[in-house]
């Protein structure tokens, strides 16, 4: 059964169980013993046999699974005494009774999937956090990651006082301008501080929908940190690369070329992925198309006219006659019908890490969405975004993911930029933080930021009927990333068809190629 689609369709189910499950339980760290009076050789000892065995199937029956690790998913205590254990796990399956069987058998796997990944992340904290004592001899490290999950299991239970008091050691430890771990864990304690602002006392049912601040300054500091992100690291540079080589794939012959751009390449200033595009162009071997069309589509239409401008001058002077045009529309208000198509123009569709915004809560949001894309017949749509779990409806799950994928982050920071740098401050801040503040605090309609992995974009796109394109530019990739002069510890690996920037093994970015 697919996991995506119930995820969908008995989300409210969910979201009303998660909060029910932590609600009933008490937070304990038992679910990592090495922090219970555990000296660092119990440490190092437990994150070896992590680090080398994390990669190993799992034999037990999912509902082992679940008994023995229940606590995970709920903050709950675990007990040495079994009889109080059977207990406490009927008394969560009886809470269940209301549903289906198919909600059972999803609610469990759900379960089973985040145990695994916890189990993962857990084994790269405690491995981020041995590489900080190594450095400068001291247990900081160790004590942020028990202090950052044992502050999310109290967050998640409602326990106000337990985690104001974590959050108050937390601040003083989480320094913005410490070690790449102690840089990551500041932005995490402000999404934890975030939501327990947010939630409703122990007993009470949903989600406090947070206050959305539209200050100007946040706009300007997170373009800025933009353009640094965009500048500094191979990420956004990365997608722009694939998408330009399988459009340029796919106007090869084309006399009358259109690309719809969803989110505008992020809005970036002088829409850098469409003046590369235009000077390959104008430079391949052939003739040029005798004309090239873009629409921007987004609420920021003030903002495309005048990238279209600029991009229509830097056309003209290398002699491409460049139409642009902008759709006033998010994604999922946009009809087939705002896209204004001409006969005998090869259409491609171009999103960078933006269809993970209509991942919603609201069924088939972004099903939806991909089915008018499908109406527009294009020749390929090229689809780029962050390679991870960020979107499971447990939030202990979700937590210990972004853990693991942004501390990833913060470490190639730190291999590319000086500990004081305030470029590296506004990058991790402005933006990465932005983003971790978003998965950690937010519900709902206001959570955006929902990554999902390369096998359940898939499962996603098949559904919308699109199938996915040969990839063939593993090479030129490789290629690009030694001209780009990425530091070293970036890898691309190809993944069923798609390519995947990662950090030392670590998946960040994927990008793949559809067709209808």
């Amino acid at each position: 059964m697919d996991s995506g689609l119930l995820s969908e369709e008995r989300s409210d189910e969910v979201s009303g169980l998660d909060t029910s499950l932590s609600a009933q339980a008490h937070y304990s760290h038992s679910y990592l013993p090495i922090f219970q009076n555990g000296s660092a050789t119990n440490w190092f000892h437990y994150s070896d046999e992590a680090r080398h065995h994390k990669k190993l199937k799992r034999t037990q029956s999912i509902a082992e699974s679940i008994g023995s690790n229940s606590s995970l998913y709920s903050g709950g205590k675990s007990y040495s005494n079994s009889s109080t254990s059977f207990i406490s796990r009927s008394s969560s399956t009886n809470s269940l009774n209301r549903l289906h069987f198919r909600d059972h058998i999803w609610t469990y796997t759900q379960r089973y999937l985040a145990a695994e990944a916890v189990e993962e992340a857990a084994a790269a904290m405690i491995s981020a956090a041995e590489g900080e004592v190594e450095e400068d001899g001291s247990g900081d490290g160790m004590r942020l990651v028990q202090l950052l999950i044992a502050c999310a299991e109290a967050v998640a239970c409602r326990d106000k006082t337990h985690a104001s008091s974590l959050l108050s050691e937390l601040r003083a430890n989480a320094l913005v301008f410490g070690s790449s771990f102690q840089r990551v864990a500041s932005c995490f304690v402000q999404g934890l501080t975030d939501r327990l602002s947010l939630v409703q006392p122990l007993g009470a049912v949903g989600f406090v929908a947070p206050s959305i601040n539209s200050v100007d300054t946040a706009w300007e500091k997170k373009e800025e940190a933009l353009r640094l992100v965009y500048e500094i690291c191979p990420h956004i540079k990365f997608g722009h690369f694939v998408a330009n080589a399988s459009i340029l794939e796919a106007f090869e012959g084309e006399n009358f070329a259109h690309v719809v751009d969803l989110g505008m390449t992020l809005g970036l200033a002088h829409g850098q992925q469409w003046r590369q595009l235009i000077h390959s162009l104008a430079n391949r071997a052939g003739r040029p198309p005798r004309r090239l069309r873009i629409t921007g589509v987004g609420l920021c239409v003030d903002r495309f006219k005048i990238i279209g401008e600029e991009l229509e001058a830097y056309a003209q002077d290398l002699d491409i006659n460049l139409e642009f045009s902008a759709v006033e529309s998010n994604l999922e208000n946009l009809r087939p019908e705002d896209i204004k198509r001409e006969d005998g123009e090869a259409l491609v569709v171009n999103s960078i890490l933006q269809l993970h915004c209509v991942v919603k809560e609201s069924r088939g949001a972004l099903n939806s969405v991909l089915q008018k894309i499908n109406e527009l017949s294009p020749k390929v749509l090229v689809l780029v975004e962050q390679d991870s779990s960020h979107n499971g409806p447990f939030f202990l799950g979700r937590f210990m993911e972004a853990l693991h994928y942004y501390s990833a982050i913060f470490d190639s920071l730190e291999a590319m930029l000086p500990k004081y740098d305030t470029r590296r401050a506004k990058i991790e801040q402005f933006y990465f933080g932005e983003e971790i503040k978003n998965i950690v605090s937010c519900e709902g309609p206001a959570r955006v930021e929902r990554h999902e992995r390369v096998d359940q974009w898939r499962r996603r796109m098949s559904r919308a009927g699109f199938q996915a394109a040969p990839n063939k530019m593993m090479a030129q990739a490789k290629q690009w990333l030694g001209k780009v002069k990425a530091c070293e510890g970036y890898t691309i690996m190809e993944e069923k068809g798609c390519l995947v920037l990662g950090w030392k093994s670590k998946p960040i970015v994927a990008a793949s190629c559809w067709k209808c």
